[in-house]
């Protein structure tokens, strides 16, 4: 299982992704959550397989998600989440 996915950042938020497959694009993604995205700001394109790793994500719910609803949202890290990286825990 391979996806090509392109990665776009927020206008709006710090740290907030989105993952589109890239044939695809942006159309099966909610109107209101592209509202409140704000600008579409390409990143990246990556080929995602089971084996890849992500820094901030699993790979696999990354791409269940793109398969289930068309697109996978990476939040902003919560404080503990930040709390944790700066321990070395993430």
């Amino acid at each position: 299982m391979s996806v090509l996915c392109q990665v776009f950042k927020s206008s709006r938020q710090a740290e907030m992704y989105l993952y589109l497959e890239k044939s695809r694009g942006a159309e099966e993604v909610p109107d209101a959550l592209l509202a409140r995205f704000g600008e579409l700001i390409p990143v990246m394109m990556l080929q995602l397989t089971p084996e890849r790793r992500l820094a901030r994500a699993d790979v696999r719910e990354v791409i269940a998600s793109i398969q289930r609803q068309g697109f996978y949202l990476q939040m902003p890290p919560t404080t503990a989440d930040l709390l944790a990286r700066e321990r070395g825990d993430g």
